[in-house]
């Protein structure tokens, strides 16, 4: 079920849990690939749940949304996405519905409506993945959630004030 896109580029949230974007990136590890989900918060930029996966699937963004829903209120949050299939499932859908949610998407193969999530992908390659090797996949899960932990608490963004997601957060919603 392909929905409407809501968010239409407005990617200012006034509160939290107001808007909030998700995508997926494919990292390349050894002969196969691994997938990371992650879900922002648009008011902060903050990474609330994140998920990585050897498959690309519909679990992989219902483990995601689950995350998310167990840290954070979902009542009235817009969800944007592309119009990836785990995305457009009936299932998805009904979730989305059945946690009071609205669905949004952006428009087939225009990557620039989520730009938030594209932008987070390439700063998360630049500064974790590119500039390091991995002995092992348990390596890997270990940067990537010491990057996600840096980029929340310890990273700070211009548009934020200067402030990390997490700071800006906790001083001004």
């Amino acid at each position: 079920m392909v929905s409407d896109n809501v968010l239409n580029r407005d990617f200012h949230a006034t509160r939290p849990n107001e808007k909030w974007v998700t995508d997926i990136t494919y990292i390349p590890y050894k002969q196969k690939n691994l997938y990371l989900s992650a879900i922002c918060d648009l008011f902060n930029n903050e990474i609330i749940a994140f998920h990585l996966s050897t498959r690309n699937d519909l679990q992989l963004v219902i483990d995601t949304l689950e995350k998310a829903r167990k840290v954070r209120k979902t009542k009235g949050v817009l969800l944007h996405s592309d119009q990836g299939y785990q995305y457009t499932s009936r299932h998805f859908s009904k979730l989305l519905k059945q946690y009071k949610m609205k669905a949004s998407m952006s428009r087939k193969g225009n990557c620039l409506d989520n730009a938030c999530m594209e932008s987070f992908f390439g700063h998360f390659k630049s500064e974790c993945l590119y500039i390091q090797s991995f002995e092992s996949e348990e390596a890997l899960k270990t940067a990537i959630d010491k990057y996600i932990r840096f980029y929340n608490y310890d990273r700070f963004q211009a548009k934020l004030s200067n402030l990390s997601p997490v700071e800006y957060r906790t001083k001004v919603a």
